[in-house]
């Protein structure tokens, strides 16, 4: 385990490494509270969450990890099938207990899947335009990643570009047909926790019907589709998105299946 330590700006935030067998994750820690898991999608890093974290730490102790490969995570490309394993380790050595878990796109997959396997560590799950079933192939993939740009904010063109460059082609060759191919479908009947899935209007890597299906295949689960947002609301639309989701997660009783 790496040692905590106050950031340079002189807020609450932390930053660590944690070593969970022969990967090394990083991860930040903002806040109080009750546990806060944040994990980001295919070729990103903690980063994406920043328009999230300040507001969402106001209520929990905020986790936002470097899934292995990704950001600062070096020593090891990502291996889908073994992450929601990995995570789970990292909840154990921190002593973390039950976990509220946020997972957008690829770190969809992954909290879905802890949340299925290791149901004893998940109180809530939080699931932003995840990948829970098989996206084609690699034509299909380009040719609606080109129709996303128009949606894309400026602003989060350099992070994106960035993150995946420091992601490398390691990781990328390995990630990218695993993120294709993921098929989670199986393991969604098994997920009884209360579910938030939240949709961006304007995705056309998955579009909304797909998040329609995904509200269906999920037993206790809920839909909110957020308008004039693409593949990453919670950058596109920040406000909206920290609104619905403390709402969803501080609510006393978990809600009804609604939309």
């Amino acid at each position: 385990m790496g040692k905590m330590n106050t950031n340079s700006t002189g807020n609450s935030a932390s930053q660590a490494y944690a070593r969970i067998g022969s990967a090394r994750i990083y991860y930040r820690v903002a806040g109080a509270g009750r546990p806060l898991l944040l994990l980001h999608g295919l070729s990103g890093s903690g980063r994406w969450w920043v328009r999230n974290v300040p507001a969402l730490a106001q209520h929990f102790e905020v986790y936002v990890l470097d899934l292995a490969g990704f950001g600062r995570s070096r020593g090891r490309p990502l291996a889908l099938a073994e992450t929601p394993g990995l995570v789970a380790r990292f909840c154990e050595e921190l002593r973390l207990g039950r976990i509220s878990l946020i997972g957008h796109s690829m770190g969809g997959y992954v909290s879905a899947a802890l949340a299925a396997r290791f149901s004893e560590r998940v109180d809530r799950l939080v699931l932003v335009d995840p990948v829970l079933s098989p996206l084609g192939g690699y034509r299909r993939a380009a040719l609606s990643l080109v129709t996303a740009l128009r949606y894309v904010p400026v602003d989060f063109l350099p992070v994106l570009a960035w993150d995946t460059l420091r992601a490398g082609p390691r990781t990328m060759r390995r990630a990218i047909p695993e993120v294709l191919s993921a098929d989670l479908r199986a393991d969604l009947a098994q997920i009884t926790q209360p579910t938030l899935v939240i949709w961006g209007e304007h995705d056309t890597l998955m579009p909304p019907a797909v998040g329609e299906a995904v509200h269906r295949w999920l037993p206790h689960s809920q839909l909110v589709v957020i308008p004039r947002a693409g593949h990453n609301p919670m950058w596109d639309r920040p406000s909206d998105f920290n609104r619905i989701v403390l709402d969803f997660l501080t609510a006393p009783q978990s809600p009804g299946r609604s939309r």
